[in-house]
């Protein structure tokens, strides 16, 4: 092989270094960008070239990402991200309860518990109706 093929395969190489390097960059960007549209926070994100669902994945990245969400619940998940396919979570679960503070929305407001009552009603007549269909 002449040394100029070296050369050629070293210089792919190396820019095939430099495009994951930057689509790695862009790809954090989309995933805090997601999160905080969502109200949250990215506190961790890596790579993770083999997590979950991985196999068969041709173009999307995979990483595993710990967030805090809008109400303060801290979370860990696996993200799936590409420059044209968005940001997908799959095997998010919380693994830091948020802590109950004056923040946290009042339950027993006067105008929250007439709208849960009046949500409760409409659920209550819709089971029974469906009740009465599967008896029939």
């Amino acid at each position: 092989m002449p040394p100029s093929a070296f050369v050629l395969i070293f210089i792919a190489i190396v820019v095939s270094i430099i495009i994951r390097l930057f689509a790695g960059g862009m790809d954090s960007d989309r995933v805090g960008e997601y999160i905080r549209s969502q109200g949250g926070e990215l506190l961790d994100s890596k790579w993770s070239p083999f997590g979950r669902g991985w196999f068969g994945e041709k173009n999307d990245r995979i990483y595993e990402v710990r967030y805090r969400d809008h109400l303060g619940n801290v979370h860990e998940a696996t993200v799936k991200t590409s420059l044209l396919s968005g940001v997908y979570f799959t095997e998010d679960r919380i693994v830091a309860p948020a802590e109950v503070t004056e923040q946290a929305v009042q339950i027993d407001s006067p105008d929250n518990v007439e709208e849960l009552e009046l949500e409760n009603a409409r659920l209550r007549a819709r089971i029974a109706e469906l009740e009465n269909k599967q008896e029939n």
